[in-house]
């Protein structure tokens, strides 16, 4: 039986008093890995926002890693977002402290105490993303894509079910955006992690076909089984 990771039915999403999306539905599964594309203004972002507790729900039900979003509030949003990674396009590094320390303050953050199960935490991120002997680095120190690797490996730290990613490679150049594509990829195979991505590079999309939901005119469209026929990686 597949695991439910996301599920919405019946949701309707406002910015404010405006209804941005209207009659969401839609089901993700454990180990999937989903495109969110759609214009600017489209709701793309008020989508994203919902599932990771920014916006409150109150039409339709919702559960995200096992949580109602209809009964989340803010005592309980820090303990669902202990169980999804969040990437951003920018980093949003602390550009005050190297790796290292960028990443033990989101464990502290987070409520870990354990100075060496902390230490092994980082190691095993690093190494994940391949920046094994980074972690004394600043963040200025770094390319861009050692940048988007260091903030993929944040969002690994609580070892999480869903990692929603908000333009991953839009500040990357090509060579480097099919790096962090394999790596989504395969951090979604080896740990079943649940990966949504959402992105206007429709480059990456053909280079790597998968399953896509598309903002447009206040509806959440899903390609559900569309694949392109040119399926390889």
């Amino acid at each position: 039986m597949a695991e439910t990771v996301i599920s919405l039915k019946n949701v309707n999403i406002y910015q404010g008093s405006n209804l941005v999306l209207q009659d969401v539905n839609f089901t993700i599964e454990k180990g999937e890995f989903v495109y969110l594309v759609g214009k600017t203004g489209t709701g793309k972002s008020s989508l994203l926002k919902t599932l990771y507790g920014d916006l409150s729900l109150t039409d339709g039900e919702a559960s995200v890693v096992g949580f109602d979003l209809r009964k989340m509030d803010w005592k309980k949003v820090p303990f669902l977002r202990r169980n999804l990674g969040v990437v951003f396009q920018d980093f949003q590094l602390l550009t005050d402290r190297n790796v290292h320390d960028n990443l033990k303050f989101v464990l502290k953050a987070t409520g870990w105490k354990d100075e060496r199960l902390m230490e092994e935490k980082i190691n095993d991120v690093l190494n994940k993303v391949g920046l094994k002997s980074k972690g004394f680095k600043m963040p200025f120190e770094m390319s861009g894509g050692e940048q988007q690797r260091v903030d993929i490996a944040r969002a690994l730290l609580n070892s999480p079910k869903l990692i929603l990613a908000d333009e991953p490679t839009g500040n990357l150049d090509p060579e480097t955006s099919d790096e962090i594509m394999q790596l989504l990829f395969q951090i979604g195979e080896d740990y079943g992690t649940t990966i949504i991505m959402a992105t206007h590079d429709f480059i990456v999309i053909n280079r790597y076909p998968s399953r896509m939901l598309k903002t447009e005119r206040g509806k959440v469209l899903d390609s559900g089984t569309f694949v392109p026929n040119n399926h390889q990686h």
